[in-house]
């Protein structure tokens, strides 16, 4: 089941993209990246696992690829690209179970995403890890609003 991961950022998906594209040609390995960008690979890891998720780029045998769906993202001005994360979250989790509820507090998605057998927020920082995915990726997008302590599915 794929996941975004709570440590990767839009900031940091336009950051690898453009990396990938303007100094590499769109094509490179992983080591390559890592010291292009001056990360270490465990910070550069989640923003790859997640562009890969999110059809991006591909990933394979070392090297990372940026696909004609990254290259749309990366050309594209800050409305579209919101139209493209926006439909490319909703089939990952925690996107995915937020659909099908509609509405909810992080409490109700969390303990879904359990039953799910989604851990990936059952820590101390579980639920402020939650909180950030859903706001940095959902209502970035405009998939999901904010209201007090509940977040609603966007129905425009």
């Amino acid at each position: 089941m794929e996941v975004i991961d709570p440590h990767a950022r839009v900031a940091d998906l336009v950051g690898l993209l453009y990396s990938l594209e303007n100094t590499f040609n769109g094509k490179t390995d992983l080591y390559m990246l890592e010291k292009e960008m001056e990360v270490d690979l465990d910070d550069l890891m989640p923003i790859v696992y997640t562009a890969d998720s999110l059809g991006f780029i591909t990933v394979g045998e070392g090297d990372i690829i940026i696909t004609d769906k990254g290259m749309e993202f990366l050309k594209s001005n800050l409305k579209k690209r919101k139209e493209i994360i926006k439909e490319s979250i909703r089939k990952i989790e925690p996107f995915k179970t937020a659909l099908e509820l509609k509405e909810f507090t992080l409490e109700e998605l969390k303990d879904i995403l359990e039953s799910k057998g989604i851990q990936l927020y059952n820590s101390p920082e579980g639920l402020y890890d939650l909180q950030i995915t859903l706001v940095e990726w959902g209502v970035y997008s405009g998939l999901l609003k904010k209201e007090g302590d509940r977040f609603i599915v966007s129905t425009t």
